[in-house]
This record gives structure tokens, C-alpha cells and sequence, in this order.
């Protein structure tokens, strides 16, 4: 008799695509652009990421689409945050600034689009592409999800 056993890895592993911008650009006016070129509808979302560690509480810009046509879910994602840390010293309010990653070892790509669903490689290839026309955008890529570190993270 065969037994089979699933770990949690596997129940809690979604398929998904994964994709790094650079950019200068704020949140608001990167999704503007991507609604542009990609015909998405990027909209804030009401809850930003929230990430709890080591006691400090931390948020990540979050925009999501839904498409409906061909059932995916699209979210873009802040990699960074930025909170000001206030201290008095000699009747000096001094002001200090923390900024923290989501997906610390990418500390240099500033928004991922996570694709959620079964996304074929050519339509990540064309996503990439357009992206890479925003003028703002530096630069563009495909990111193997299974080479991060931190990517429990990105489970929305």
C-alpha cells in the first residue's frame, strides 16, 4: 500500500509570477502607468501589506487587479518602507529615518508585480516588455520565486 503525504510547503505553495521594477516612481503613479500601457486597473487597496517583526510593525503600499476573463489576480507591491524614528536629545527634537524591505535580499528592485494563477512564461516575456516602455521605469525582469529567501511575504 502507497501512502502519500503533502507537506505544508506544498499547501501553502500558490502558483504564481513574479516580477521586479526599478523605478523612480511613486506607487499611485506607477499604477497609473501600468493601467496605461498594460490595460490593467490597478486600484489601492484598503489594507496596505502589513509585516510584524521583531516587534515592529511595518506597511508596504498594496494595488490590486483582478481580471476576471482570465482569472488572474494581480498585485503590485512596495519592496520598501519608509517610517521617521523621533528622538530628544539636549532639548534637540532630532529626526531619523528607517526604511525597511519586504523582500530584503532584492533591497534594489522597488515594486514587484506578483501574477497569481497559471501565467505563461510568453505573457510574463510581453508584461516585461511593455513595462520596460514606461520611460520612468528603469528597468524590468522576471524574479524566481523559489530563489527568495522571504518570499512568505508575498502571500496575500
Amino acid at each position: 500500500m502507497q501512502i502519500h503525504s503533502l507537506g505544508l510547503d506544498s499547501l501553502c505553495e500558490d502558483e504564481y509570477s513574479l516580477i521586479g521594477i526599478h523605478t523612480t516612481l511613486e506607487d499611485y503613479k506607477l499604477a497609473y502607468l501600468l493601467n496605461k500601457i498594460l490595460g490593467t486597473s490597478f486600484s489601492k487597496s484598503k489594507k496596505d501589506l502589513h509585516i510584524e517583526e521583531l516587534s515592529k510593525k511595518t506597511a508596504f503600499s498594496l494595488y490590486n487587479y483582478s481580471n476576471l476573463e482570465y482569472e488572474f489576480e494581480w498585485f503590485l507591491i512596495a519592496n520598501s518602507s519608509k517610517r521617521e524614528n523621533q528622538t530628544e536629545s539636549n532639548e534637540l527634537l532630532l529626526t531619523t529615518e528607517t526604511k525597511t524591505y519586504l523582500i530584503p535580499e532584492k533591497k534594489k528592485v522597488d515594486f514587484f508585480i506578483k501574477i497569481s494563477g497559471n501565467v505563461s512564461y510568453s505573457f510574463v516575456v510581453k508584461t516585461i516588455d511593455k513595462i520596460k516602455t514606461i520611460d520612468q521605469v528603469i528597468t524590468s525582469y522576471s524574479i524566481d520565486k523559489n530563489t527568495l529567501k522571504s518570499k512568505d511575504f508575498l502571500i496575500i
